[in-house]
């Protein structure tokens, strides 16, 4: 008997747009003898839609669905309830996958649900999923683990109000120009700034803080932009081989990664054998470390001086550009292989 797979995409994030298209790549590799794929989208406003075939995803038209969809915390429950102008109707929800990518989505709270809710989830659980869509405790537990990373300094936008002159000089007594200014809680480089002076400096942190509360200043790496993919349950995650980033842009930020042809993917680059295995190594004990679960995409520098850990993202990207797919791929996992692997990681979760 099929199990009820709900795919959950869209979101309030600044990556709304991403999750649409990663969902279509999750939804054409789904292997529909096992599961029925039960769509809701979640509007830019944090409306919650059911959408019932997979080309009102791709044309758009999903947002104009009249029927919304509330999934029950109930634990006794399991299930969606469907409400428009002729009633109320309920599916049971067997699994989930939630497609979203950034804040509401890929930080711990719709992960709070499934577990009130006792439905099995693909992804990291609440407390990983926090602390890595926040790169200021992602930091911190990198620092614990003894591993390489971009210096770094936080400033809160409480503190940026309350004395501007202050916070930048708390990133300037710390950093030298030219820096990175980073929300604290984004994805796709969104609110990123490299910074060269005290006027862009300025700017940059305000933008940031209309990001988040958080604002993370960092030292300028210069480095080769390499990606490394991690799959399974803690006991016995596995990690891909490495990919790198060439950016058709002074860094990898949203516009040229999706809207910029030059910016390339390669899954085989040329790298020493010790650098990548160490890469792969690191990634591995980045996920274990924030309590990493299902999957994971951690991303590296490598410079003169050797590797340097950027940052980790619980659900990557799985657009036709997106690295994580495309190095399991390299590794001889397709996609509708890799999707049904991460299922069956989701029903694994109990048993950890």
């Amino acid at each position: 008997m099929k199990k009820n797979c709900l795919i959950l995409f869209g979101g309030q994030s600044s990556e709304h747009d991403v999750s649409c298209m990663s969902v279509l790549n999750v939804i054409d590799n789904l292997d529909t003898e096992l599961y029925e794929p039960v769509y809701v989208g979640i509007t830019k406003e944090g409306h919650w839609v059911y959408v019932d075939y997979r080309e009102a995803i791709a044309d758009g038209s999903w947002i104009l669905s009249d029927v919304s969809a509330v999934l029950s915390p109930d634990a006794t429950e399991q299930c969606l309830y469907l409400m428009d102008q002729s009633g109320v109707g309920k599916i049971h929800i067997d699994v989930a996958f939630p497609v979203l990518h950034g804040l509401y989505g890929e930080d711990g709270t719709v992960q709070g649900i499934f577990e009130l809710a006792r439905i099995p989830y693909v992804g990291c659980g609440v407390l990983a999923s926090a602390v890595s869509m926040d790169k200021v405790h992602t930091k911190l537990i990198a620092d614990a683990l003894g591993i390489r990373q971009a210096d770094y300094v936080f400033v809160s936008r409480n503190e940026l109000e309350a004395d501007e002159e202050k916070a930048m000089e708390k990133v300037e007594t710390r950093l030298s120009y030219p820096l990175f200014i980073k929300p604290s809680c984004a994805g796709s480089s969104v609110g990123v700034h490299r910074v060269e002076n005290r006027a862009e400096l300025k700017d940059a942190l305000w933008d940031a803080s209309c990001h988040d509360s958080k604002i993370l200043a960092e030292e300028l790496i210069s480095g080769r932009e390499i990606e490394c993919a991690v799959l399974g349950t803690d006991k016995n995650a596995v990690a891909s081989g490495v990919g790198e980033i060439l950016a058709a842009a002074e860094f990898y930020d949203f516009d040229a990664k999706y809207n910029n042809s030059d910016s390339q993917t390669i899954t085989d680059p040329d790298l020493p054998v010790d650098i990548v295995d160490k890469i792969r190594e690191d990634a591995l004990l980045i996920f274990r470390g924030v309590g990493g679960y299902s999957l994971s995409r951690v991303d590296f520098f490598v410079d003169s001086r050797g590797i340097v850990f950027n940052e980790i993202n619980t659900m990557p990207g799985f657009t036709a550009i997106s690295m994580y797919p495309m190095l399991f791929e390299k590794a001889g996992l397709s996609k509708k292989e890799l999707v049904s692997r991460l299922l069956e990681t989701a029903f694994s979760r109990r048993e950890h």
